[in-house]
């Protein structure tokens, strides 16, 4: 039963009573796992370019991009305390562990050393070095991470410092401003960047940008127009209690949740942009070690261009309703073959109108194409064919989550699969007409998954919305490729800008 009070808050965050059902149900019925048949590899949904195709693709890339509108889409509004995990477990206890002995082993190493050594002055009286001399290790970490520090618990990733060259360092946010102004500009020379921030960082990240904008257009001859946006309250979640009514708050109200990253599927939608690349925040390196990142970005866009251009000729042909059988087989051969759609035998048996309306619909929606590493044992998602309830077969990105482990047979296929996904996309977002799609409309509503957490002591059932490039695009058309290794150096943990790649 929603009360008076209940309906205001849900008028304040834009959320319908519906929505507030259709979740309830949702979190009642339990995550609904998806149906994998099997892993998408090398020759079967992930494809793998030679070295002339590469060369190609860039090519394609290089000569087409003035006539497209570019936006680098960059998810960066989660905070950097699980990077810091190890730390925050250190400050409570003090027990020393071979994690916090790299980290204080090679603490001169990191970019941040410079800002951290002038708060232990500050805090202390004392050098980092003459800290650790005294055994003060735990004080050096609350420097780090404690508010009357650095505060770099609290801080988002994209304000950290991340890299350090002769003479300057650089956050997070730099690094993808240095990758913009090389592959995101158009032809009057501006590169478009758009960050998802949260609402207690916005006014942060515009005052860092303002700070560090004219510099980088300077640096890079290039002009910048950079947006942000925060998640819709509107996309939030509600949550259920152990015995499944609506969980509330200690006053009484309703508890609402973030959606999860799969809610920045509105953000997207309401830039309305053509070409966006989608990356990661943490997901960079230094300029000087950018060279294969920035090659398979151009090739990931120069095969998006292709595809799309000549996906774009066979929609105005079926839309003329003047196609003819042997273009119709052509058409279902391009969308088999390039764009890796399961196009069923029975369709051969359909009229010719039939085969014009059931290839337009295949046809005519969003592209994503999306870099895929080898699988070397990190966490996440990876590729597969995956059969939804219409029977429909069709690449998608799958989480863990979203598998039903306990199934020997849906664990087998997971275990088989050869490749990780480091969100590395390239997404078509206009139609042939040259509009905008509605993004929502390819959301599979269903795929987002329930997680058990905690609030005040007391146990409650959380909605996580469909995962930005899982459920979000669930009805993309998906085109999977091999990208280097080299391509993908995430910053999990602090240790982690250790590795060469950040060094």
């Amino acid at each position: 039963m929603l009360t008076e009070i209940d309906l205001k808050q849900l008028s304040e965050r834009n959320i319908t009573e519906n929505q507030v059902l259709q979740q309830v149900a949702q979190l009642e019925r339990g995550t609904k796992y998806v149906d994998l048949m099997r892993p998408a590899i090398l020759g079967d949904g992930i494809l793998r370019l030679d070295d002339d195709q590469v060369k190609a693709m860039t090519e394609t890339f290089d000569a087409d991009k003035e006539y497209y509108q570019f936006t680098k889409f960059v998810p960066a509004s989660g905070a950097a305390s699980r990077m810091f995990k190890d730390l925050f477990n250190f400050i409570e206890t003090a027990e020393e562990t071979n994690f916090t002995d790299i980290f204080f082993a090679h603490i001169h190493s990191f970019a941040f050393f410079g800002d951290l050594e002038e708060a232990s002055k500050r805090l202390f009286g004392l050098a980092i070095d003459d800290m650790l001399q005294q055994g003060r290790k735990v004080d050096i970490v609350k420097a780090l991470l404690l508010e009357d520090g650095l505060d770099y618990g609290k801080l988002p990733k994209a304000l950290l410092k991340f890299h350090h060259y002769a003479g300057f360092d650089r956050l997070a946010l730099e690094e993808h401003l240095f990758e913009a102004a090389k592959y995101a500009t158009d032809n009057k020379g501006v590169a478009k960047l758009h960050f998802t921030v949260s609402p207690e960082h916005e006014a942060l990240f515009k005052k860092t940008v303002n700070a560090l904008k004219n510099k980088y257009e300077e640096e890079y001859k290039v002009g910048y127009d950079i947006t942000f946006s925060c998640q819709k309250p509107s996309t939030d979640t509600v949550a259920i209690d152990a015995d499944g009514n609506l969980f509330r708050e200690a006053d009484g109200k309703l508890l609402f949740r973030p959606g999860g990253h799969g809610a920045l599927i509105e953000n997207l939608n309401d830039l309305g942009e053509e070409i966006v690349f989608i990356k990661n925040i943490d997901n960079i390196v230094p300029e000087t070690k950018a060279a294969t990142t920035i090659i398979y970005k151009k090739v990931l866009a120069g095969l998006l261009l292709r595809l799309q251009q000549k996906t774009f000729e066979y929609l105005d042909l079926l839309d003329s309703g003047f196609a003819i059988e042997e273009e119709l087989q052509e058409i279902t051969r391009f969308a088999k073959e390039k764009l890796c759609l399961n196009i069923p035998d029975f369709i051969s048996e359909y009229s010719e109108i039939e085969k014009i309306d059931y290839l337009y619909d295949k046809l005519n929606r969003p592209i994503r194409i999306c870099g895929m590493v080898k699988n070397e044992g990190e966490p996440g998602g990876g590729p597969f064919w995956v059969k939804d309830d219409n029977d429909e077969i069709s690449l998608q990105i799958i989480e863990s989550s979203q598998i039903d482990h306990k199934n020997a047979q849906q664990e087998a296929i997971f275990q088989a699969s050869t490749h990780f996904n480091p969100v590395d996309l390239v997404c078509g977002c206009w139609n042939y007409k040259g509009e905008a799609f509605n993004l929502t409309d390819y959301v599979d509503a269903n795929a987002g998954f329930i997680s058990n957490k905690s609030k005040d002591g007391r146990e409650l059932r959380a909605l996580e919305l469909p995962g930005l490039w899982n459920g979000a695009m669930a009805d993309w058309i998906t085109i999977f490729v091999e990208v280097p290794i080299e391509t993908f150096n995430p910053v999990k943990t602090v240790n982690d800008l250790l590795k060469p790649m950040h060094s």
